[in-house]
């Protein structure tokens, strides 16, 4: 049916409405009639997927009398009752009642089959009205127990049971999916065989899903293992009660309530309930309680923003929203997986206050509460109407890793084996451990710009602020904490660097560099000088992510055995910085990397195999023999080696040369000599010279390959058609084997 000739079909079935003199204001109250009539019938055609068959030719609203059990409060067909405490006003209440009324009726003529079905009248009733905000003030009443009370007076025709009715409904994001069901078989005219029960209407299975599980890099923050629906937003429960713990600003003692049901949470609670035991063991009672004292964060607080940039489904009403005691708000594991990602970087003790869940908490006393030993875990379990689990959840981040898993019909307690599991799973991947690098040390710190095409986030003193979605100084975003984009690598820019900038997957954070004095003989050039002192932008990725960056920064091409060889000598470097406690640098200083990259197979298998048996930073370059000539003039090359200079050649690894130096009246030539690298860096040449010669004011150097030709020679490795350990071993000798017991030094 079109959508104009639906709009006809539905005026035509607007009735006349009637008053009589004992409510007023008439004309007033008519109109109100006519416009809400028509918003229910909207909502019926929406959910029934058509108009009503049939509508009464009028209906007359009158004063109200006291209508008795049997009568449902449902009227009778034809005729709204209203009680209006001040004549000739129509005030909300009045409003609420009309509408209320209106949803009886409309139910009388569209769907006369269910007439005596009181819970469905009562449900559309109270679900169309607008009268579900205000059932919901007051103290926090659980699923289980509305059902009970609902039971407890099937007429429906109570204080408590409407109460009890409105908290089944809040259950439902939206029209209640158990309504709409029914409304189509309103709309198709079936036989009401079976009335509607508080099971269907409270069930959150309309929503359910298989098993899920993801695994992130708290470093990298890519994704490391994924099964199931990861992205499918899903009622979480409690676990997310750790980020209204770090919303608040002050965690207050509080006593349990026994009679309480949400105060029931395990044997032995103390007298006085801090945070810390309210979180270990979840109770909910002393989270409500924390907000009725009026001290606890509005929703999620500073956190509300992430998890809403993550896919949290609406703004939480209150507490019980919050804590996941009702189903209204979802969030996907992948969502949960990357807000704990922030957390773990935002807020160490709220981790480490979780690393004793498996100890005393919910995952205590279980066969896998050993494997979970020192891993920051919290729980979360979606319940229907007779307290049987709907979903559990388990969120898990130990040194590298955050796991979400969510399971259908099980308790967390029943699948906490499979945490340690997922994660001896994804370690399967090596080089998942982080590694820290100083980046982009010979740009000034203030030219520096990220920006993060996912969800980028600054922490400032332990709490979230949300990054620009555009270009933004780096400098700033670190100024008081790190800085992490959620779901996406940071993109770099700088001057003199690639226009679309390079990507780095990790956390930045700023840590200034101390000031260098180079040692006598060392070349002291602006960029020299920048590259040994290191940069003030700390960056953190994995190892196997830093490893990929280098390799593909000194040679992309570069496959096979030699690839091997190289890749487990830039892991291996990378825990020997040459920058004494501080992180290795990225420029030929040490290990040259311009961000992370997609990481080949090779890079992972060189990561799997054993460590290097060397305990000293070890040298490597292009090597290979494509000769190669340069001048540079005499002016350049006296800056590094002194005014005066007669001769020089080369031989293993160093420059021997001779200046000219005076003693009052006399002229003697004085030898003298320096590590090649010394000269080669500092006069930017491809490699250590073979050769050099004087030209005028000009020296010629020529030679081979590229670098320092010191340690592994990538070019050779390459020709060689070795195993990467003899590669390695024909570069740097036989490694000395570690130590045992009992051995001297």
């Amino acid at each position: 049916m079109g959508w104009a000739s639906m709009v006809a079909v539905l005026l035509a079935a607007t009735p006349t409405f009637v008053t009589r003199g004992d409510v007023t204001p008439e004309p007033d109250l008519r109109r109100e009639a006519e416009a809400g009539w028509a918003a229910l019938e909207a909502v019926y055609v929406a959910e029934a997927g058509g108009a009503p068959a049939k509508a009464p030719a009028s209906i007359v609203l009158q004063k109200g009398l006291a209508l008795t059990p049997e009568r449902n409060a449902q009227g009778r067909p034809g005729f709204v009752e209203l009680r209006q405490n001040t004549p000739g006003v129509l005030d909300e209440r009045l409003r609420v009642a009309l509408r209320h009324e209106l949803a009886h009726q409309l139910l009388w003529w569209a769907c006369p089959q269910s007439s005596e079905d009181r819970l469905f009248h009562e449900a559309f009733a109270v679900a169309l009205s607008g009268e579900l905000p205000a059932w919901r003030e007051g103290a926090y009443q659980s699923l289980s127990r509305a059902a009970s009370e609902l039971a407890a007076s099937p007429a429906v025709d109570s204080t408590r049971a409407r109460r009890a009715l409105a908290r089944l409904l809040s259950e439902s994001v939206g029209f209640p999916k158990a309504l709409s069901r029914r409304l189509r078989q309103c709309h198709d005219g079936a036989r009401w065989v079976v009335p509607l029960s508080i099971d269907e209407l409270a069930d959150v299975q309309v929503r359910a899903a298989g098993p899920a599980t993801v695994v992130l890099s708290r470093h990298s923050g890519e994704v490391v293992l994924s099964e199931g629906e990861v992205r499918r937003a899903l009622p979480y429960g409690s676990a997310l009660k750790p980020f209204v713990y770090a919303a608040g600003v002050g965690h207050p003692l509080l006593t349990p309530r026994a009679e309480v049901q949400e105060w029931a949470c395990g044997p032995g609670l103390p007298k006085s309930v801090d945070a810390r035991t309210a979180m270990l063991r979840s109770c909910n009672g002393y989270f409500l309680d924390w907000e009725a004292s009026g001290s606890a964060p509005r929703g999620f607080g500073a956190w509300e923003p992430v998890l809403s940039a993550l896919g949290l489904t609406g703004k939480p009403a209150d507490m019980a929203d919050v804590v996941g005691l009702r189903s209204t708000l979802a969030l996907s594991p992948w969502g949960m997986a990357q807000a704990y990602r922030l957390l773990a970087e935002a807020r160490p003790d709220v981790l480490a206050l979780l690393a004793d869940n498996a100890a005393r908490g919910t995952l205590a006393e279980l066969p896998a509460s050993k494997a979970l030993a020192g891993v920051s875990t919290k729980t979360g379990t979606v319940r229907d109407a007779a307290s049987r689990p709907q979903y559990g959840w388990i969120a898990a981040v130990d040194g590298d890793l955050v796991v979400v898993a969510v399971r259908p019909g099980k308790m967390p307690r029943q699948f906490a084996e499979e945490i340690p599991e997922a994660m001896a799973r994804a370690r399967k991947q090596a080089g998942l451990e982080a590694a820290r690098v100083q980046v982009l040390g010979l740009v000034s710190s203030r030219e520096v710009e990220a920006r993060c095409s996912g969800v980028g986030f600054a922490v400032e003193e332990g709490m979230p602020k949300a990054a620009p979605s555009e270009w933004a100084r780096l400098e700033g975003l670190t100024a008081r904490g790190a800085a992490v984009c959620l779901g996406a690598p940071w993109r770099l820019r700088f001057p003199k660097g690639p226009e679309e900038g390079r990507d780095y997957a990790g956390v930045f954070s700023w840590s200034p560099a101390p000031a260098y004095r180079p040692p006598p003989g060392v070349p002291t050039s602006t960029s020299a000088m920048k590259a040994r002192r290191g940069s003030d932008f700390v960056f953190r990725t994995t190892r196997l992510q830093y490893t990929a960056g280098v390799v593909a920064a000194e040679d992309v091409t570069l496959k096979g055995e030699a690839r091997l060889a190289l890749a487990r000598v830039v892991a291996h470097n990378e825990r020997h910085s040459r920058h004494p406690g501080r992180a290795v640098c990225d420029t030929t200083h040490c290990q040259a990397f311009r961000g992370t990259v997609r990481v080949q197979r090779d890079d992972a298998k060189a990561l799997g195999l054993p460590a290097l048996k060397w305990k000293e930073w070890l040298l490597f370059s292009q090597g290979g023999q494509e000769p190669w000539k340069e001048e540079r003039t005499r002016g350049e090359v006296e800056r590094i080696l002194g005014k005066g200079l007669v001769s020089l050649r080369f031989e293993a690894g160093r420059v021997q040369y001779l200046l000219t130096e005076r003693d009052g009246s006399a002229t003697y030539e004085e030898g003298r000599s320096l590590p090649c690298e010394l000269l080669r860096s500092g006069l930017k040449l491809s490699s250590c010279p073979r050769t050099a010669s004087f030209n005028g004011g000009v020296l010629v150097f020529e030679g081979r390959g590229r670098g320092h030709g010191e340690g592994l020679d990538v070019e050779a490795a390459k020709a060689s058609g070795l195993r990467s350990d003899a590669i390695l071993e024909a570069a740097y000798g036989r490694a000395r084997p570690e130590p045992r017991d009992g051995d001297v030094e």
